[in-house]
């Protein structure tokens, strides 16, 4: 290899992690459009002035089968090649083309802006059950685990009987006698 080329496994490996990358499914195989765009962002490939979001969803369109919905790695290399240019002007293309193999080899996926559990004080102190007082202390047992419906007092009684009936007998006695 020449001196400023770069392995293409080091781009077929950085492929296969975009292609998972949010998808449970996925193989490594193949790369959807959505995945596609955010590689060109992270990657750097996207400069918002020769290349943008834009450019790399037509280049997708372009390279991907009619129905298909994802791309092959021959069909990613095809849409790197012709990215390459516009990103790199004034280079050749084969150089172009390398120096964006360049951008992407070696590169994961970033989990950029994914929520973080919040661990303010106030929420520590408002969701620890060994603080609870009164009948809400009844609804948890000692290791902090919610007891669930049986943690509650006032379960009605739904077996049918009523307390309060005074009547000699059953109600099917009451009935039956005319």
């Amino acid at each position: 290899m020449a001196e400023g080329t770069v392995s293409m496994a080091d781009v077929e490996t950085s492929f296969q992690k975009f292609a998972v990358h949010g998808d449970t499914k996925a193989t490594g195989k193949e790369m959807n459009g959505k995945n596609f765009a955010k590689m060109c962002k992270e990657c750097h490939i996207i400069d918002g002035k020769n290349v943008t979001t834009t450019d790399v969803d037509i280049v997708f369109s372009k390279v991907k089968a009619k129905s298909a919905r994802v791309i092959t790695f021959e069909q990613f290399t095809q849409a790197l090649t012709e990215l390459a240019p516009k990103r790199f002007k004034g280079k050749g293309k084969e150089e172009a083309v390398q120096q964006v193999y360049g951008l992407i080899a070696g590169k994961d996926p970033a989990n950029a802006g994914v929520t973080k559990v919040a661990k303010a004080a106030a929420v520590d102190r408002l969701t620890d059950s060994s603080k609870y007082t009164g009948s809400h202390k009844e609804r948890f047992d000692d290791s902090g685990k919610g007891k669930g419906k049986s943690g509650r007092e006032d379960i009605p009684d739904t077996s049918g009987y009523v307390s309060a009936y005074k009547g000699s007998g059953t109600y099917e006695e009451k009935v039956k006698t005319p």
